[in-house]
Parts: C-alpha cells; sequence; structure tokens
C-alpha cells in the first residue's frame, strides 16, 4: 500500500503549487516549489508501481499454491475409487463409469472383438458337375456333412434314372441342385431348339423328384448360347477355378491348382465322377476352412 505520508505530499505540494502561481513571490520560490511538486509526483508513481508489484507476487503465489494442492491430491489418488466404479481421468476426459470393469483394455478389446464380427468371412462355393454318381457322390456327401458344409450340385439328367433317391438327398441335406443339360451336350453347337429340350428335359427330372424348378445352369464345357438365358429363365453358371479334376484324376495336382487360384468370391469346378476328386474336394474344404473361407452355395454366393 501507499503510504499516507507520500499521498499527503503530493496534494499538498500541488495545492501550494497552484496557489503559488496565483500570488506575487520571488522566482527562486515558485521554482524550489516547482521541485517539490515534481519529487512528491515522483514519490507517488513509485509508491504506485512497487504496490502493483506486490499485488501480482501474492496473486501468482496464491494460485501456485492451489495448484500444488490439486496436483498432491491427484498424485494421492489411487487410479480407481474404492467402489470401483469410476476412474480418474488424468488426459481430461473426466470420470468413467467402468461399470465393475477391472481396466481399459477390456473395453478395448471388447471394441476390437465388435469390429471383427462386422467383418465378412472369404467366402467360396464348390460346385460338382456331371452327377449323381452312386458310386462317389454318396462318399462326397457324407464328408460334407461330417464338415457341416454345402455344395452346388449340377446333374446331368441321364444320370438321374436309378438315383432318384440321391437326388433326394442331396436336397435334403442342404445342397443346391442345378441343371447341366440331359446329355452333357455343347450348347452352343446345337440348335436352339434343340438346346432348350436339352435343359428342359433335365429340369423336368428334377422337379419331379425335388418339386423344385432349377434356376441355375451349368452349360457343359462353358458353352453358352448368347440370350439362351431369356428362353430358358435361368441363371447360366461357369467358374473361376478349373481344378481339372477330371483330367488329372491326381489328389495332388487338384490341390496344387486349388491352393493357387482359390480366392474370395471364386467358384470352383469339380466332378463327383471319381474318387480322386472326392478326396481332393474334402482336402480342399479342410484347407479354406482353416485359412477361415465359408463355403456357400453359388446362390448365396451371387444373389445379393
Amino acid at each position: 500500500m501507499i503510504s499516507c505520508e507520500i499521498i499527503s505530499a503530493f496534494f499538498y505540494g500541488r495545492d501550494i503549487y497552484y496557489l503559488e502561481g496565483q500570488m506575487s513571490g520571488g522566482e527562486d520560490m515558485k521554482e524550489k516549489i516547482r521541485h517539490l511538486v515534481i519529487g512528491a509526483e515522483v514519490l507517488v508513481l513509485i509508491g504506485l508501481c512497487i504496490s502493483l508489484v506486490k499485488n501480482g507476487n501474492a496473486q501468482r503465489v496464491t494460485v501456485q499454491s492451489q495448484i500444488e494442492e490439486k496436483t498432491d491430491k491427484i498424485s494421492n489418488t489411487s487410479d480407481y475409487e474404492k467402489d470401483n466404479k469410476k476412474i480418474i481421468d488424468i488426459k481430461g476426459i473426466g470420470m468413467k463409469d467402468i461399470e465393475g470393469k477391472e481396466n481399459e483394455e477390456e473395453d478395448l478389446e471388447e471394441i476390437n472383438c465388435k469390429e471383427n464380427n462386422f467383418k465378412e468371412k472369404k467366402r467360396v462355393a464348390l460346385t460338382f458337375d456331371d452327377g449323381p454318381s452312386s458310386k462317389y457322390t454318396p462318399q462326397l456327401l457324407e464328408g460334407l456333412r461330417e464338415r457341416g458344409v454345402h455344395a452346388t450340385f449340377f446333374l446331368m439328367g441321364k444320370n438321374i434314372e436309378g438315383n432318384e433317391e440321391l437326388v433326394k438327398q442331396i436336397q435334403e441335406e442342404g445342397h443346391l441342385i442345378g441343371n447341366h443339360t440331359y446329355n452333357h451336350v455343347e450348347l452352343d453347337k446345337i440348335p436352339k431348339e434343340k438346346a432348350l429340350e436339352e435343359i428342359e428335359a433335365a429340369n423336368q427330372e428334377i422337379y419331379e423328384i425335388t418339386g423344385v424348378y432349377p434356376q441355375w445352369l451349368r452349360p457343359p464345357y462353358g458353352a453358352w448360347v448368347k440370350n439362351l438365358d431369356f428362353c430358358v429363365e435361368m441363371f447360366p453358371v461357369l467358374w473361376d477355378v478349373d481344378t481339372l479334376d477330371w483330367k488329372s484324376k491326381n489328389v495332388e495336382s487338384i490341390l496344387k491348382i486349388a491352393k493357387a487360384e482359390v480366392k474370395d468370391g471364386a467358384v470352383i469346378l469339380m466332378h463327383d465322377a471319381y474318387q480322386s476328386s472326392v478326396e481332393a474336394a474334402l482336402q480342399i474344404v479342410d484347407l479354406l476352412t482353416a485359412k477361415g473361407y465359408e463355403f456357400v452355395t453359388v446362390d448365396e454366393l451371387i444373389l445379393p
């Protein structure tokens, strides 16, 4: 605080100075009074500066003490309160209710698990042409059933006769049945009318056994006639991976092709007409399942 003497001297000097200006007197006296007034003003200004500095220091000391007090409280407080429901968020997020969670790592793990559930698995469709075979198709069905896998069977009309129960089994076990023409003909090498007869004859055989009219058609040799799908109202299905199982009839050769060419969304071409194809197919299922693939039927793979 500024002393009362300084303030009194200041105002007293100023009064004398102003009064003196209105009175007559010697020049020396006037000069002395003027110096007195100036000196008083300087003292007052010095006092003001000292007072401001002292006040500022006092405020800083107070703020610093408050900061130190709060810091001590934080450092002396455990991360979790006794009720194990709230934690102190030092980063400034605030108090978080963890409802009995042991730590934040559990929360992160839970979030990661939920995110992984939204990620779709890689999917492939395993398809078999030229069946049904009374010798090999039952072996294949047994292996697929043990693994919980569904496949797509494109049946030849002429092979259905005598295997009606086998066709029913394919349907009942959740596999998709498609059309592979009646006589395994190249549809682009015969007149359109004949091609339609081949398709319709196989469809009729399948419908009489399953009660379902096939919607999926695998053209033999992949030979498809342009715009033929408008005439038969069916979806032609080709393939992405040709294992050439009909040609090599060798399990290792079939697996080598599958390992090299199978990708997410692939349609795999095989035949349930050879022992090597059955063995290779089941090994492909085991191999791709271990890699995180899911086996689906072609309708599940193609349709949204």
